[in-house]
């Protein structure tokens, strides 16, 4: 039986309901001084307003080493009812302090944790690997890339990511920065037996170019549009036009009669700041995507395309048979 594995166990695919694909309970970064997401009682504050604002599960894409605490995500799961999906991997490497013990370890070595996460469960704390392990356990596997660069560590990584894969099955995201080198990882991905269709390229809408998206998700893979609340980059009214572009053009359908972008693009708000986390005394928090960018986009696209995007097709990226023997991860 196909399922999601959320922090709390193992759930039925059409239990998900509506899915924000890609938040983050917690982060710590040396990248974001001052920014860090570390307190369990505001974050659990955030996460139930985005409950409230219409969903009912959520990606949450923090990999190892940056803050990652798997009994307050269970914990805050339990205590909201949504549904968390919590993420393995390794960041691009500008997330780590140089001379962070992650970063020199082989590609195999990588494969080994993600595996224990997937499987057995996290760590207690990631910065303290004595700390003992959890019993709750990961759903998806990430990587981050640079901007135009794949650096020997993020390319360990993605070894690491593929060989994890092809022994669960499970989903893969990548970090792409302004959805650069999106063809060029999917390829890697490919040749190491992670197929299209088992990855969602974040940060996709960071380079608005309806062509490229197009390509892309003709190769089956998915794209993630989560750049909303983000006017310095793109405006709302860009995403939204650009959503309406992509899938006005749709006319390519797979083997199952799937089209290529109406059942590959997810939705997520990535908002992933303290100072835009109202319960940390920021803005707009995490209930923006749910209660002014999705109603926008209903009126632009239609409620039924969007119902498509918010749980349809997070449906058919995260359930996997769980259950079912994959391969080892030999060549």
């Amino acid at each position: 039986m196909r399922s999601a594995r959320t922090v709390v166990g193992d759930i039925p695919e059409d239990r998900l309901g509506h899915v924000d694909c890609h938040e983050h309970a917690f982060q710590v970064s040396p990248l974001l001084p001052g920014d860090e997401l570390d307190d369990p009682v505001r974050s659990e504050r955030e996460l139930a307003t985005l409950r409230d604002s219409g969903f009912a599960a959520m990606i949450d894409a923090t990999p190892i080493g940056l803050g990652r605490r798997p009994r307050d995500l269970f914990r805050i799961s339990r205590s909201t009812g949504l549904s968390v999906i919590a993420t393995t991997g390794i960041h691009r490497d500008a997330h780590y302090a140089p001379g962070n013990p992650l970063l020199e370890l082989g590609a195999e070595q990588r494969s080994e944790l993600f595996l224990r996460d997937l499987r057995t469960g996290m760590p207690v704390d990631d910065a303290l690997p004595s700390s003992g392990t959890t019993t709750v356990r990961a759903g998806m596997l990430k990587v981050g890339i640079d901007y135009w660069e794949i650096t020997s560590s993020e390319h360990r990584t993605i070894e690491g990511i593929a060989l994890a894969h092809r022994a669960t099955s499970a989903p893969v995201m990548v970090h792409l920065e302004f959805c650069t080198a999106a063809h060029e990882v999917l390829d890697l991905l490919g040749e190491l037996g992670v197929p299209a269709d088992s990855v969602l390229l974040a940060h996709a809408d960071r380079a608005p170019d309806a062509g490229l998206h197009r390509e892309l998700v003709q190769r089956g893979t998915y794209l993630g549009y989560d750049g909303m609340a983000r006017s310095r980059t793109r405006t709302d009214e860009e995403l939204i036009e650009l959503t309406a572009r992509v899938l006005g053009t749709d006319s390519t359908t797979d083997a199952d009669g799937r089209t290529a972008a109406r059942d590959r693009i997810v939705l997520g708000g990535d908002v992933a700041r303290a100072r835009r986390y109202v319960a940390y005394g920021g803005m707009p928090g995490l209930a923006y995507l749910g209660d002014r960018y999705v109603p926008r986009l209903c009126e632009r696209i239609g409620a039924a395309d969007v119902q498509r995007l918010l749980a349809e097709n997070p449906r058919h990226l995260l359930a996997r048979d769980w259950a079912s023997p994959h391969s080892s991860g030999s060549a």
